[in-house]
């Protein structure tokens, strides 16, 4: 019988060997472009309606923050889109009587929204993937 324990391969990165890369910022200092980005909080705080105003101007190619902001420092360091793609994942809410109304309240183009599906994944133990070529950015 071997005694060994079964360790899984580890790949160590040296950080003397990364290279820094610059940061496109969708909303300066909080949200980085093309990242996903986790809003955590208590019921009640408007985390879903944040996020559902934001992925509803991502989709429509407009500023997340009103131009002529007081904060023209953030403004310079936040990107300008064009429409892009999103996907979207809810633990709490229905899609058909709660997100859904609410992107279309705030004018979300839906053809442009993407919602995991977590409904269907029977095996628990495999986590899904993204294919990064998509195009699609993460919320």
């Amino acid at each position: 019988m071997d005694n060994r324990r079964n360790e899984p391969n580890l790949k160590l990165i040296n950080m003397e060997q990364v290279e820094t890369e610059k940061i496109d910022w969708l909303l300066y200092p909080f949200i980085p472009f093309g990242k996903v980005t986790i809003v955590q909080g208590d019921p009640g705080e408007g985390k879903t309606t944040m996020v559902l105003q934001i992925i509803a101007k991502l989709t429509k190619g407009e500023a997340v923050l009103p131009s002529g902001s007081d904060e023209p420092a953030l403004e310079e360091k936040t990107m300008a889109l064009e429409p892009v793609n999103v996907i979207y994942q809810t633990a709490e809410d229905g899609l058909g009587d709660t997100i859904k109304p609410r992107f279309l309240s705030a004018g979300a183009d839906c053809s442009r929204v993407m919602v995991i599906d977590d409904n269907d994944h029977t095996d628990k133990s495999t986590p899904c993937s993204f294919r990064p070529d998509t195009g699609v950015s993460g919320d």
